[in-house]
C-alpha cells in the first residue's frame, strides 16, 4: 500500500517520489533484512555507529511507549534521537534529530544520498527499508545520548532489526495485525515481534496473555535475552494521583497527561526499558516529569483549537485517534466510556471495519464514514451501511462530514475522529494543527 508521502518543499517532494517509486515490502512474496542490510554496507555501515538504542515492538502502544521514554529521557538532560513511523502530515516527523524534526534542508540531500546508493549498487530496498537507512545514516553523523527505535513492523524482519547490541528491546501490546506476514493468532505474531531480543539484552515486556508470554519467553531463552515481564519483574499501578513504578528501582510520577488507562502501562514499559537498561547513565528521580511531558498526536488527541474544531460548538469535546485494528479500537472507547459519542471514520481496505467499530455500538450517537484520502479504502457508503440502528451516513469529505456532525451535536457530547493514521494526518493537516 502506498504512502503517500507529500512535501510542500520541491528538492524534498523530488525525493519522495523516487522513495515511493521503489515500493513496499507487502509487495513482495516475503519478508528478508538482505535488501536493507545490503544498503546499509553501502553506506559505510552507520548501523554501528549509533547512541545507545531502545528498540521497541507491539502491535499497539509502540509509539506512546517511545514518547515517554524520549520526555523521561530529556527530563534527565539527554538529548534524544527518535525514529517511528508511519509520519502523520510531513515525512520528516519520522526522523527527530537530538530533539527536532529533521529540517527539509537536511531531509532532502540526505535522502538523495541514499537513494543515488541505491541506485548505483543496483538495490533494491522497499520504501521503508530506504527511509530506515537513511534514518540510522542521519543518527550516526549527529551526537546524542539515546536513540529510540521504533519497529515497523513485526520484528524479527523489520528494516529496524539491523542493531546488533541495543541498550534494551521492548515489547508493547499486542494484537491481531498484518497476518499476512506475522501469522493468524497471539502466539506466532508475539514470535515475530521477540525476534528483535539480542542475546544479553534486557527484553522487556509489558503484559500479554499467558500464550504470547510463553511464547516470548521461548524466544528469549533461546536468544539468550534476560526476560523482564510486567507483573513479576516489575509493576505500574495508580495510587491516587499518581503512578507508582516498581523494578529494580521505584519512582512515582504524576498521571500522564496523554488520556486513557492503557497509557499507564505504556509508561511502564518506557520505564522499565530505562530501568532495566546499563548504557545510559541516569539520574533516575530526574524521570518523574516524563508522565506529563509526554505528548504523541493522534493518540487520543484533545483537538482544542483549528479550522475543523471551529466548525462545532464549544461544549463538545473533539478527539482524534488513528486506531485502526480491533485492540485499539476497545482501549479508546474504554477510555471514553459513558459519553455519547459521534464517530467520523475512514477505514484502510485491509481492515476490519466491524473490529474498530462494534466496540463503540453502546455509546456510538451518530456515524459519518469518510474516504482515506491518497489511499484504498472502505467505501464510505458501505462503511455507513454497516452501522444498523444508528444515524449513519457517508460524507465526501473532512468538511462535509463536520458539517453533518454539527448538526447533531449536543452539549456534553464527543466527536472522535478514527479509523486510520493516514486520516488522522489528513485531519491535522486540514486543521491547521501539524505535529511539532
Amino acid at each position: 500500500m502506498k504512502d503517500g508521502a507529500r512535501s510542500d518543499d520541491p528538492a524534498v517532494q523530488a525525493q519522495l517520489d523516487r522513495l515511493e517509486a521503489l515500493g513496499h515490502g507487502g509487495e513482495r512474496e516475503g519478508q528478508y533484512l538482505e535488501p536493507v542490510k545490503a544498503l546499509l554496507a553501502a553506506l559505510g555501515h552507520p548501523e554501528r555507529a549509533l547512541p545507545p538504542v531502545l528498540h521497541v515492538a507491539g502491535t499497539n502502544g509502540k509509539g506512546s511507549t517511545i514518547a515517554f521514554a524520549r520526555a523521561g529521557l530529556e527530563a534527565a538532560g539527554c538529548q534524544v534521537h527518535v525514529f517511528t513511523s508511519p509520519h502523520l502530515v510531513r515525512f520528516n516527523e519520522r526522523i527527530r534529530l537530538g530533539g527536532t524534526l529533521i529540517g527539509d534542508e537536511a531531509l532532502a540531500p540526505l535522502l538523495s544520498e541514499v537513494l543515488d546508493t541505491v541506485e548505483a549498487k543496483g538495490l533494491s530496498p522497499s520504501f521503508f527499508e530506504a527511509t530506515t537507512a537513511a534514518a540510522l545514516l542521519a543518527f550516526s553523523r549527529a551526537p546524542a545520548d539515546a536513540l529510540l527505535l521504533e519497529v515497523g513492523m513485526g520484528g524479527r524482519l523489520d528494516a529496524t532489526n539491523v542493531v546488533a547490541t541495543p541498550a534494551a528491546c521492548g515489547i508493547a501490546a499486542l494484537g491481531l495485525d498484518h497476518q499476512r506476514w506475522l501469522g493468524t493468532t497471539l502466539p506466532e505474531i508475539a514470535g515475530e515481534k521477540a525476534g528483535i531480543a539480542k542475546p544479553g539484552v534486557p527484553l522487556v515486556v509489558q503484559r500479554q496473555s499467558p500464550e504470547a508470554t510463553q511464547r516470548i519467553a521461548d524466544v528469549a531463552a533461546a536468544t539468550g535475552a534476560p526476560l523482564k515481564l510486567q507483573d513479576r519483574d516489575w509493576t505500574i499501578r495508580r495510587e491516587g494521583d499518581e503512578l507508582l513504578y516498581e523494578g529494580q528501582r521505584a519512582l512515582r510520577l504524576p498521571l500522564p497527561a496523554l488520556p486513557g488507562a492503557h497509557q499507564h502501562e505504556n509508561a511502564g514499559l518506557a520505564l522499565a526499558m530505562l530501568d532495566y537498561q546499563s548504557a545510559i547513565d541516569l539520574d533516575w528521580p530526574a524521570l518523574a516529569p516524563m508522565t506529563r511531558w509526554a505528548q504523541w498526536p493522534a493518540r487520543l488527541q484533545r483537538i482544542e483549537e483549528g479550522e475543523l474544531r471551529a466548525r462545532l460548538p464549544g461544549d463538545i469535546s473533539l478527539m482524534l485517534d488513528g486506531a485502526h485494528n480491533g485492540e485499539a479500537a476497545r482501549a479508546v472507547a474504554q477510555a471514553l466510556q459513558g459519553r455519547r459519542v459521534h464517530i467520523v471514520a475512514g477505514i484502510l481496505a485491509n481492515r476490519d471495519p466491524l473490529a474498530l467499530l462494534t466496540p463503540f455500538i453502546r455509546q456510538m450517537a451518530s456515524f459519518t464514514a469518510l474516504p482515506v484520502p491518497h489511499h484504498d479504502h472502505h467505501q464510505p457508503q458501505a462503511l455507513a451501511a454497516m452501522i444498523d440502528g444508528t444515524d449513519s451516513a457517508p460524507a465526501s469529505d473532512l468538511r462535509a462530514a463536520f458539517e453533518r456532525v454539527a448538526q447533531r451535536v449536543q452539549p456534553g457530547d464527543t466527536v472522535l475522529v478514527m479509523g486510520s493514521l493516514y486520516l488522522a494526518g489528513a485531519f491535522l493537516a486540514e486543521n491547521g494543527t501539524l505535529p511539532a
